[in-house]
């Protein structure tokens, strides 16, 4: 014991020995610390609530956001399906529905440490077969701290697993037909002949008889079919025209010994006379590939054929009808396991136009030969009577079945003759002359001048600095019009009337009356009529005098069309109200009741007052019944009171438009008053072309035939020349302006 206590000393003394002093030991500078270390910490990241990640695939799939859908996929899922798999997968299954819309709700949820089950409810509305409704179970692991789902077949539909399928069998009822107002087929389900000419087959004898026959089956002009195969090879094909079956039926006996005639039949969707108000009715194609998807999805079988352009395709949901449909689930082999969706067919319906079959059909024979439009409302209801556009088209051309469609469409579809484009209502143009009416209504209207204030009317107009302006007496080489009141410049378009009239109102502050009234007038805006394709036109704001006095003649870069002229030429008549133009008189099914009939829409009301409105109808009728008056030599003669305007409407460097627009007040309720309004392009001035082609269509509505032909016709409806007379030939350049009446 004392041995091991000697040895502790010894050690202790050993140690301090080798151990420095304090005074060896650097000073410390720093204080000692007293501060505690913190504690550890440890983070953890909470894993996403698996509703919310259910829902968010749920949505995805609403969304039809399959490529989303896929990356929340398990990877053992996505090793089992391929993405190409999995999308088409639930393309095929939505096509197959003919889904409109998916709806979905996560109903429960029970969760594990790595594993979860979630309950929902997906609800498919579809086009054919109404709303099928299931609850499924969504199976979700954790990967990489988020949920991923562990997908198989049955989360589409139950039915589907184990390689199920849907197929969904369609039954469609026949398409509806097309009428006019009377009952009348203008579009309609038939077997047709096309007809052309191989003229080395005509016998010598022949020709007159051939021709005849052929503009009776068509309605095309004897000389007109004569002129295509007047140069043509013998061996040449010529293609005419079609006609329905029956009427091939009737004249058989004669058709079938006449050499040199080709007869081709088919059954198809027949546009009647070489398709009388083709811009109306419009036509109807086969689907194209590119669309079928979204034309099952709609309830189509995809051999269908749908509307296109005009009513076709406006009413394409009631002339279709309801599809009939069976949606059955198949398994692999092909064979059907069970049907889970059935509704019953309907009836498609019939669509009857306002526009009386004959009367179109000369309409368009009346501004045949030009580039330009005719539009004939009834004045008290805005029906529209006639509607005409030319260059026209024939849609019988658009169904491949028609032997004459590969060698005439190509014509049809021309981008320089342009004949599918509605000029009634898809194209817009100065108005000219006609746009003095609404001049005339602002000037009235803001007090700027009365009708009995008198103007002169000279050849010039030189208020505006730095311009002179001419009026058309100038260029006619007439006596200028002299002292005028407001009435009678209307009466003679008198140019400096109204360029006199846009600069007082802009240097009297009223810098905007104008295009505001022209916008209160209908212009600038679509006019509603919906059932066919329109543009809105352009009324723009004036900026300056200069502006302004081009806008008092129509002129500047202001743009209307015919339609809209129309509307607002027949609330000048019928009063002040704007009516909405129209164009179905009703829609029914067959030996049914009708499910829409025509009802007037008052669209508004022109802004003037009663007695500037009478003020403004008595000269317009000047226009025509006044011996000064522009269209007082077209309307000679005519016994049905007619209010009008010429109008000519600059366009360099071609030639200008012709514009008529006027309205009548016979008051009788057998045969309803009407506005019309003409418009031929670049064909030059409206009393000498559109006077006259609005005095033919006034007396084919009133008396159901012309009294006189044109000026530049030998015949009724042949032209002195071979071609239009009129082209889009430049006008002589020109250093000022001088627009025409």
């Amino acid at each position: 014991m004392k041995r091991l206590m000697s040895l502790i000393l010894f050690l202790v003394v050993l140690v301090s020995a080798c151990t420095p002093t304090t005074a060896d030991l650097p000073t410390a500078t720093v204080p000692f610390s007293t501060a505690t270390l913190p504690g550890p910490q440890i983070n953890t990241t909470r894993p996403p609530d698996v509703k919310q990640s259910a829902q968010t695939y749920l949505n995805m799939w609403a969304d039809e956001n399959y490529e989303g859908m896929y990356a929340m996929l398990s990877r053992l899922s996505q090793d089992a399906f391929t993405k190409e798999d999995f999308i088409k997968r639930y393309q095929d299954t939505t096509n197959a529905l003919t889904l409109i819309e998916l709806t979905s709700e996560v109903t429960s949820a029970l969760t594990n440490p790595r594993d979860a089950q979630v309950g929902y409810t997906v609800n498919f509305e579809t086009a054919l077969v109404g709303t099928i409704s299931r609850n499924m179970v969504m199976n979700l692991t954790m990967e990489d701290n988020l949920w991923k789902v562990q997908w198989e077949e049955g989360m589409i539909l139950p039915e589907l697993k184990g390689g199920n399928y849907l197929s969904m069998d369609i039954s469609a009822p026949a398409r509806g037909n097309i009428y006019d107002r009377d009952g009348n087929a203008l579009v309609a389900q038939s077997e047709i002949v096309a007809l052309g000419i191989t003229p080395g087959g005509i016998g010598d004898e022949q020709h007159g008889a051939l021709v005849s026959y052929l503009s009776e089956l068509t309605g095309l002009n004897p000389d007109y079919i004569r002129s295509l195969y007047e140069y043509a090879g013998p061996d040449w094909y010529i293609p005419i025209g079609e006609t329905a079956r029956s009427n091939v039926d009737r004249y058989y006996s004669t058709l079938s010994t006449l050499g040199g005639l080709n007869m081709n039949y088919y059954t198809s969707r027949y546009y009647f006379n070489g398709g009388v108000a083709a811009h109306i009715t419009g036509y109807v194609q086969s689907i194209f590939p590119e669309e079928l998807d979204e034309y099952k999805r709609m309830g189509y079988r995809g051999d269908e054929k749908v509307g296109r352009t005009g009513l076709e395709a406006w009413g394409e949901e009631v002339l279709i009808g309801k599809k009939g449909a069976s949606l059955y689930v198949v398994r692999p082999d092909g064979t059907i396991e069970t049907r889970i969706g059935y509704s019953d067919s309907q009836l498609s319906q019939s669509i009857y136009t306002t526009i009386e079959q004959d009367f179109q059909a000369e309409v368009e024979l009346a501004i045949n030969g030009f580039r330009g439009a005719i539009v004939v409302l009834e004045r008290d209801t805005g029906r529209v009577l006639a509607m005409a556009s030319s260059p026209t088209y024939d849609p019988n051309l658009f169904d491949p079945n028609n032997f004459n469609s590969g060698w005439m469409l190509a014509d049809t579809l021309n981008p320089n003759e342009n004949r599918l484009l509605n000029r009634a209502a898809q194209s817009a143009y100065p108005l000219g002359s006609v746009f003095k009416i609404i001049t005339m209504a602002a000037a009235l209207e803001t007090d700027t001048f009365k009708a009995d204030d008198v103007y002169y009317c000279g050849h010039t107009f030189t208020d505006l600095e730095g311009l002179t302006l001419y009026d058309w007496t100038y260029e006619k080489e007439l006596p200028p019009s002299g002292d005028l009141t407001l009435s009678e410049g209307l009466m003679r378009s008198c140019n400096p009337w109204f360029y006199h009239i846009g600069l007082t109102m802009y240097q009297r502050g009223l810098t905007n009356s104008l295009a505001e009234m022209a916008r209160d007038f209908g212009l600038g805006s679509p006019t509603g009529i919906g059932q066919i394709q329109e543009v809105a036109g352009n009324i723009p704001d004036t900026v300056t005098e200069g502006d302004n006095v081009q806008l008092a003649i129509g002129q500047a870069s202001m743009l209307v069309t015919p339609l809209q002229v129309a509307t607002f030429i027949a609330a000048v008549g019928n009063g002040g109200t704007l009516y909405q133009p129209q164009l179905v008189e009703k829609i029914a099914p067959a030996n049914g009741d009708p499910t829409y009939e025509f009802e007037p829409i008052e669209t508004g009301t022109l802004p003037v007052s009663e007695e500037n409105l009478a003020i403004i109808q008595a000269a317009m009728r000047s226009v025509v019944a006044n011996a000064r008056g522009t269209a007082r030599n077209p309307m000679l003669g005519l016994q049905i009171p007619i209010y009008g305007k010429t109008g000519t409407a600059q366009n360099p460097p071609l030639r200008p438009h012709a514009w008529f627009a006027g309205y009548t007040d016979l008051g009788n309720p057998d045969r309803p008053d009407i506005a019309v309004v003409v418009l031929a392009e670049n064909a030059g001035e409206g009393s000498e072309i559109a006077a006259p082609i609005f005095r033919r269509v006034i007396e084919l509505y009133f008396y159901g035939r012309p009294s006189r032909i044109y000026p530049w016709e030998s015949s009724l409806y042949v032209t002195r020349t071979p071609t239009s007379l009129y082209t889009n030939t430049p006008a002589p350049e020109q250093t000022e302006e001088t627009p025409e009446p």
